[in-house]
């Protein structure tokens, strides 16, 4: 069977990492580079004109007249199904936070591998969040600050045992079929599961789970920092 195309948007104010994104993704064959803009301005006004969205965003941060953090915000709320991943030079535990709170399914620096960020963007599609070590890292000390309480109106008390199940295997970066064949469950009460977690929890994506997951100690931060390795 003949794998999905993932289609691609580059939003950033660099033409020349612009350039250099695109030539990478011209050699992948199960990604099509959809179109570039400078900032998300452009980006936004081009999307309502789209009859096709893009799956994934890669998205700079520092850009002008909309930041990249307005537009993931604004995305998020207009076209939830779309993913952002987030390509910065800033580094920061406050920028990484931010972004993922804000709707970001993955967070990587300017100077990431190539490599990195082929996996990151065919993660992203296939299974809704890659967070690399550095990423998990600034995560866990965020959410481990006693200042920080769990931002769901539930507890993890009020998660069924089968919604937990579903929760730790999309930790483990299971995506919805290796869910169903675990659990010996359909797919799409895979994605029944999913929604309710999305609902109790408060997450805005599959990202959001995982960081849930984090600060409610139901997924194990040693094992998932392990899979990035």
């Amino acid at each position: 069977m003949e794998k999905d195309i993932i289609r691609v948007i580059i939003v950033d104010d660099e033409a020349l990492f612009r350039q250099g994104i695109s030539l990478l993704i011209q050699r992948e064959k199960d990604i099509e580079l959809v179109s570039d803009f400078s900032n998300g301005k452009e980006l936004l006004d081009e999307l309502v004109t789209l009859e096709k969205l893009p799956d994934i965003i890669l998205m700079d941060l520092n850009m002008p007249e909309i930041n990249g953090v307005e537009a993931t915000k604004q995305i998020h709320i207009k076209y939830p199904q779309i993913k952002i991943i987030a390509l910065t030079s800033y580094n920061t535990k406050a920028f990484i936070v931010n972004m993922i709170q804000s709707g970001a399914c993955s967070f990587l620096k300017k100077n990431s591998s190539p490599a990195e960020l082929l996996t990151a963007i065919r993660e992203v599609h296939s299974k809704g969040f890659f967070y690399n070590n550095e990423v998990m890292e600034a995560l866990h000390q965020n959410l481990t600050e006693p200042k920080k309480k769990v931002s769901s109106i539930f507890d993890a008390n009020h998660i069924s045992k089968r919604e937990k199940e579903v929760l730790e295997l999309i930790c483990k970066q299971y995506n919805t079929s290796e869910i169903a064949d675990q659990l010996f469950i359909s797919s799409r009460t895979v994605e029944g599961h999913r929604n309710s977690l999305l609902l109790k929890t408060g997450a805005k994506n599959t990202a959001g789970l995982v960081v849930y997951a984090i600060e409610s100690k139901i997924a194990d931060m040693n094992y998932l920092k392990d899979r990035f390795e």
